[in-house]
Parts: C-alpha cells; structure tokens; sequence
C-alpha cells in the first residue's frame, strides 16, 4: 500500500515515483474544482509551495478530482513564482522604487496593487493577473508621457519595470503560454480559460480508476452509442493519430445520496472476503454478492431515509459487485461488443487504457487505471486460474468471464515487465462466429465458406495460422459449428476461448479438457501433450486444439497419424505463410516431417491494412492443401498447392486453376469416401457450389428481412442439420444428390423459419 503523510486536511500519499496531495474536500461548500473555483486554485497553490515535488493533486468530495502531473506542473510554475516573490520580497520593498517622504501616497498606493497582485491575483487567477498586469503598465505608461516632475517619473519607470519584469516571469509559464491567444477581452473573474487548461479525471470515491468524463472541448465527436450501461463516444483529437475511446458509465452518473450509499455498502463488503475457493464458481459468487448487497443497501437506504425505487436497489447492487469482487471499470469497457482488444501498460496509473475498435481501429480511452486496479485485478486472476503470477512465473494466461462479455487475459510482471503489472484482454464474441457472420464481414467469400463446410464434413486435418489478432480462434469457431451435431467434439485449450458452454446449449456433444500453459513451469494441470494423448482415450472424436504452441505439436501429428480421426482435426498456429507453418511446426517445435504430412489442409487469415495505415481488416488470405509425394521440402517439391488465395484489388479470395480444374488431391480423397462422389469431380464440385450458396443464400436473407439472427450460431447449426436431413430425403427419393432439389426444399425451410422470426 502507498505510504501516506497526514497534513491538516490533506496528506502527500507515495505511489512509486509519485507524490500525490489527497485533499480531504468533503466539509467544503464549494466543488473542488481548480478549473471552476479561485479558492481552489489558491490552495493547491499553497499546497504546491509546501510541497513543490507533487505531481498530482486529488480532492475528495463524495467522488475523486485528480489533476494529473501535466496540470500539476503548469500550477507548479504559479507556486514556484509565488513563493519566489513572498520569500524574497524584492518587487515589495518599497526601496526599490526610491521611497522618499514627499512621494508617501504613491507608495503606499503601489505596494498595495503589488501585494494584490501577488498575494491575490497570482495564487487564485494567474491569468487575471496577467492581463491586470498589462493594464497597469498602459496606465503608468499615459502617466509617464504627462508626468513634468523629474524625481516623481524615475520612480514611475521604476514601477513601470517592476511591473514588465513581473509579466515577462509570468509569460514564461506554460499557463499563459496555453491561454495567451485568447486573453484578449478577459475579465477579471472569468474562469472560462481554465476550463481550456485543467481538466480533471474524476470517479467516485468507491472507485479507485480515474475517468475524464468532460469530452475533449477541441475534438470532434464522430460517433456515439450505448453499450450495457455505458455511454460511448468516439472522437477525433488534434495532435493525436488515434481517436479517443470516451466512455461514460453507470457509476459516474448516480446522485450523491447513491454514492453515500454505495460507499457505505462497500465498506461493509469488505469486511466479508469472499474465500479462495468461492472464486472458482464466479458466477455463483456473484449471484450471491448480488443478492447480499441487494439487501443491505436497502437496509442502508431505510436507515439514512433515503427513498429507493427496486429497480434502483438493483442497479446500485450491479454497480457494488462490479467494484467489490468484480474488475470494475474493466467490466464496462468489455460490455461493448466492439471492442476487440484492451490493454493496461505497466506502469499502471500512469497511461490510460487502449483499445481496439472493431470499426476505428486502435483508440485510446478516457480511463486511467490506478495502481491499485492492477494489483487488484492480479489477486482475482490467480485465484480465478489456480495459476502463480510472481517472479518465478511473470506471465499467466487466464480467461474472464463476465455477465455479458468473455475474454482472454494475459497478464506480465518483474521480471519480464520490469516497471511491474501489464495486462492485454482479448475480447471473445458473445456467441460464436459463423460462416455467415464472416461473410458479412468480408472476412472470407461464400465460395470458400462452402469449400470449408465440404472439408469440414469430410473430416479433414486443418490448421487455421495467422498473426495475433487475425481472427484464428473465431474462425476456428466457426469450423466447429460446420461439425455436425451427431459427432462428439474433445476441445483442448489451455486458456479457455473456444465457446464450449455456448456450444453445449445447442445440443453438442462436447467435452473440454484443460491443459498448462506453455510459460507456466509446474502447477496440477496436465501439459498440453499429455492433454492430447489423454483426449485418444476418451473415443472417436473430433478433436479441436485451441493452439498448437509448444511440444504439444508432436502429441497432435501422433493424433492425425494414427487417425484418432475418423472426424475432423483442426487448431490454430502461429504463422503467416503455409510454408512458415512448415517450418514452426517441424524446425521449431520438433515434428517429424514425414508426420507434418498428416496436415491436410492450412487456412492463412491475416490482417489487411489500409493504404495511409490508419485502418486494417482481417482476411482470409489462402486455403492450401498440403499434398504427400515430397521428401524434403514442400515448398520446393510442390506440396503446397493454393486451392484459393486473396486477391486484393477485388478484396476476396479467388479459386485457383487447380481447384477450378479438379486438381485437389484432399477433395478428391473426400469424395472417394462417398459412392455418388468417386472419380466424379463434377459431383464435387457442384456439392461445394451448393454449399456456398446455402451460404450466401443465409446472408442474402438475412439481410434483406432484417432478421440478423438468421446468421448466428443458434440458426446456422439448425440450417446445417436441415441441409443433412434434406440431402439424405432426396438421394432416398430420386437415388442421387441432386443440388437444385436439394437447395429448393432447403429454401423452402429457410422462408418458413425466416416468417417465423418475423412473428416473433
């Protein structure tokens, strides 16, 4: 805990290389606002005399007023000019300007307006004084051109360079510098300038994160929407490349009676830790804090006799959890499901959070997390993961599951991050991704959705590789949902991103297994390898491996070689060519390369960026199948063959010439496993067409009825179902596959269910 020294009503608190002025404000009349109030400004004026180290200043009334270091150093300057001119007293002696007997009233007149000036003006409106300063000289100055007495006009231009040394030490500040242009006009009293200069973060008094909840005066608001609570805005700022994440959330907008409320509930909370074993089931923990913070912030409201709807009870009681057992802020940003990725730097509390946008790319936030935010958040991921995060152990991967949102956490420290804590959260969709879903975001075409949904079914071997941040995981989700509901799935992850509960709702067969991470030395948990073995015993699945990191690679090629797979297998890999998988997966990680051979079939998504930089799109980019007859070097020997690569003047993929002309080994290999299929490449190719119109078909409708629940998990695992059913009607009926039957009863389904949807 920060050390704290007490000082009347405020004490200088240590936060690492921070000194920090917390003013207690709670008795004041007034806000605590320097921007607003001259009293203010005066004080932390004196404060900043008694310690000119500070870099910030927070006053607390009901919520937290923090003025971070660079609104700290330009109220520093004021101090140090202050308290320059009340030691020194040199522009105040009255023998500077030649004191004679005669000429008593001007002096006494003068020292009066210095003294106001400084003692007044400089400390509670510097630039009033700068501008009163001015005024002065043009004053002394009409005196001067009239003044007849000799004696009388060297003490007047005395004064008047008094005065000028007085303003050029003041147009030295960053204050005036900030404000000079528009002091033209200014009023003495006038505190709309400061407005311009100090802008405080501000929560409440319950929250330890800091939030700028005024948006940017000189930016450009260009968008604005709701996400669970929280308002967001997006704006564009001069000076900064990236746009401002502005989020405004429930908790910053309660009224004071609900922050005394909740201050109160919280301090009761806490002195009823919840236990390390209650953190493994956090949602039932947070039912039962719900429950508990429900009913003593209704016994709190009786008895401070403040009256409180039901519906207000339980939204102060969201609020209360969020900030006792849950991560806070945090929870809010992830509520929007644009968010793809947020990170905390270390040292935390001394940048904001940053984001990346699904439509505006990386941002950064109007949030400041606090020190004590990071050691917080740290606390609950050990227990919530059963995984060590210390020296020994500077990096866990852990997932976060909250009402509304998941996420992948990975989280550093010192050693590795030697200014401590970092945090970087991956944000996973609600609900999985789909075929259709990527279609629509142009992240693949309906003609490789229905090559992928053919492979799928034909129960291939497939590594989907990519950078960070290319879409891997979700479109391995999406892989899944193409599985049929008939066959059971085994999951292997060894941090929790694939939607295995999501999936169990629509009826899967499914078994997760969870497995050590690569980084993480010792612990209870099965290596990954071990994971993989084990998943062979547990009968004929199809296997799906969230990433293929470290020794595990081996485990999983024994898995293909020995066809554990009479269903699909499929994971993600680090790798940005079909060839770099090559090499990770045989140079790095060890695998035999007769074994990479099982490999039937590499998906390659990356992002795409825009030509000025700003944005970038993810794409899948190739579907390669990897073909048996090379010895030693695939991409020498002509074992990588593209069955679909990216064109991107079109910004889609485009079939090659060896898909269009039948050349593809793995699909003719599919279609000798399915009587109607053998030596018939026509046949299977009209099958993938078939498939990619179903596709397209889904997105089309859905688009056009407005019903976008058409392309979610829910209905798509319906339409793959009814596209089984249907095929095996019509072959039983007419004897063959006949695509335009097929697609006609298909269709026939679709508009029934779409009506359905409609009347809902």
């Amino acid at each position: 805990m920060p050390d704290a020294q007490k000082k009347g009503d405020s004490q200088l608190v240590y936060e690492g290389n921070e000194q920090i002025i917390v003013v207690d404000a709670n008795s004041w009349s007034y806000s605590p606002s320097i921007e607003n109030s001259p009293l203010v400004m005066g004080y932390s004026i004196d404060k900043l005399v008694e310690t000119p180290g500070a870099t910030r200043i927070v006053f607390t009334q009901r919520k937290n007023f923090s003025y971070d270091a660079h609104q700290v150093s330009i109220l520093s300057e004021i101090a140090r000019l202050y308290n320059y001119f009340v030691k020194t007293k040199k522009i105040l002696n009255l023998d500077q300007l030649g004191f004679r007997e005669e000429y008593a009233a001007f002096f006494v007149q003068k020292r009066g307006t210095l003294q106001y000036l400084i003692y007044t003006l400089l400390r509670t409106d510097p630039l009033g004084c700068y501008v009163e300063i001015k005024r002065l000289m043009r004053e002394e100055r009409i005196f001067i051109t009239k003044e007849i007495d000799t004696s009388l006009l060297e003490t007047r231009n005395t004064y008047l360079a008094i005065l000028q040394s007085l303003l050029s030490l003041l147009e030295q500040t960053k204050m005036v510098s900030l404000a000079r242009t528009d002091l033209e006009g200014y009023e003495l009293g006038d505190r709309t300038l400061y407005k311009n200069i100090f802008h405080p973060l501000v929560s409440p008094d319950f929250v330890y994160t800091r939030l700028r909840s005024s948006p940017p005066l000189d930016g450009e608001q260009i968008d604005v929407y709701s996400a669970g609570d929280a308002e967001i805005s997006i704006y564009k700022t001069p000076g900064d490349i990236k746009l401002l994440y502005h989020i405004y959330p429930l908790e910053f907008k309660l009224t004071e009676d609900e922050y005394a409320l909740l201050d109160l509930a919280r301090r009761v909370l806490s002195e009823n830790t919840p236990r390390e074993e209650e953190f493994l089931q956090p949602e039932r923990l947070r039912i039962t804090f719900f429950n508990i913070g429900k009913d003593l912030l209704e016994e709190l409201a009786e008895n401070q006799g403040i009256s409180l709807s039901y519906e207000r009870i339980e939204i102060l009681a969201t609020v209360l959890v969020r900030y006792t057992i849950g991560f806070g802020i945090l929870e809010s940003i992830l509520a929007d499901d644009k968010i793809q990725d947020v990170v905390a730097n270390s040292p935390i509390g001394t940048t904001p959070l940053f984001v990346v946008h699904q439509e505006y790319g990386e941002c950064t936030t109007n949030i400041l997390p606090s020190r004590d935010d990071g050691e917080g958040w740290a606390t609950k991921f050990r227990l919530l993961s059963g995984r060590p995060l210390d020296e020994a152990n500077p990096v866990l991967d852990a997932e976060l599951i909250l009402p509304g949102a998941r996420s992948r956490a990975s989280i550093i420290t010192t050693p590795l991050s030697p200014s401590g804590l970092a945090y970087a959260f991956r944000r996973q969709r609600d609900m999985p991704w789909t075929l259709p879903l990527f279609m629509q975001n142009k992240m693949l075409d309906s003609l490789s959705a229905g090559l992928i949904s053919f492979l799928i079914d034909g129960a291939r071997t497939i590594l989907v590789a990519g950078t960070r941040s290319s879409g891997k995981t979700s479109l391995l989700s999406s892989f899944i949902i193409e599985i049929m509901r008939k066959y059971r799935i085994i999951t292997i992850e060894d941090t929790l991103e694939l939607p295995v509960d999501y999936l169990r709702t629509l009826g899967y067969n499914i078994q997760h297994l969870k497995v050590r991470s690569a980084l993480t030395t010792g612990g209870i948990e099965l290596s990954a390898d071990e994971g993989i073995r084990t998943s062979l015993r547990l009968g004929d699945s199809s296997l799906i491996v969230g990433e293929v990191r470290s020794v595990e690679a081996r485990a999983l090629y024994e898995a293909m070689r020995i066809g554990a797979l009479a269903n699909v297998v499929a994971g993600t890999i680090h790798g940005s060519s079909p060839y770099n998988v090559y090499d990770r997966v045989v140079n790095d990680l060890g695998v035999p390369k007769t074994s990479f051979k099982a490999t039937d079939v590499i998906f390659v998504a990356n992002p795409v960026k825009s030509a000025d930089g700003l944005k970038s799109t993810k794409r899948l980019l190739q579907i390669t199948e990897v073909r048996k007859h090379w010895e030693e070097d695939p991409q020498a020997e002509g074992g990588f063959v593209d069955l679909m690569t990216y064109d991107i003047k079109k910004d889609t993929l485009v079939p090659t010439d060896d898909l269009l002309n039948g050349e593809s080994e793995v699909l003719k290999a599919i279609g000798g496993s399915v009587r109607e299929w053998v030596g018939n490449w026509d046949a299977i190719w009209e099958n993938i067409l078939l498939r990619a119109k179903i596709k397209q078909h889904l997105l089309d409708t859905a688009t056009k009825t407005g019903i976008p629940e058409l392309l979610e998990a829910s209905f798509i695992v319906h339409s793959n179902d009814q596209f089984h059913r249907i095929s095996e009607q019509v072959k039983t009926e007419v004897g063959a596959l006949d695509s335009t039957l097929i697609f006609r009863d298909w269709n026939t389904w679709l508009h029934r269910e779409a009506k359905r949807f409609k009347c809902k």
